[in-house]
């Protein structure tokens, strides 16, 4: 508590002397996830495989289950041909801001990197449970350089061990490729 005959920058309205002063570290705009365009075949074989299982679903009388499969594959053939728009990011001295949407570095628990079709993405994952990770493009930023700015707020992990579903998610699409490899 401040002495009485000095008043805290609150109460005279000037923030500039504070001791924690609010400052940009870093800003950039840059896609919102990442995202590489499939092409017909890639579409084809999706079909495909909607159908086989569909017509075993049918089979069982679970057409619930057959409006599901039919809803994920709409919302994977949506996010393969829409590219995202460009998001705007700053790194402050409080905090990571993405949008409209800040996230203090208290609720933030480590961070690192991972090359998704082609693009340096950012992993930062949170102490809640939700969202659990921020996934962020780096788009013209370097990696070493964001690295450099986050250091000092929270631990960098080299190496994040695969989840079990991750594991087999890679196992899937190196042994069943539903596109010709570029």
């Amino acid at each position: 508590m401040p002495p009485d005959d000095q008043q805290s920058p609150r109460e005279t309205g000037n923030f500039t002397n504070s001791r924690h002063e609010v400052r940009t570290l870093l800003t950039w705009s840059a896609p919102g996830r990442p995202f590489q365009k499939k092409g017909k075949e890639y579409f084809a074989n999706i079909f495909i495989i909607m159908l086989a299982v569909l017509v075993i679903l049918f089979l069982f009388s679970q057409y619930m289950l057959m409006l599901l499969v039919i809803a994920v594959v709409f919302m994977t053939y949506a996010l393969n041909t829409v590219p995202p728009h460009n998001f705007h990011y700053k790194v402050s001295t409080e905090g990571i801001r993405v949008e409209d949407h800040f996230f203090l570095w208290q609720e933030l628990y480590d961070f690192y990197f991972k090359k998704i079709h082609g693009s340096e993405v950012l992993h930062l994952r949170t102490k809640s449970y939700f969202p659990g990770e921020l996934t962020i493009v780096l788009g013209e930023m370097t990696k070493d350089h964001v690295k450099s700015v986050l250091l000092p707020y929270l631990p960098y992990r080299e190496y994040v061990k695969p989840t079990s579903l991750e594991k087999a998610g890679d196992w899937l699409g190196k042994t069943f490729p539903l596109d010709k490899a570029a």
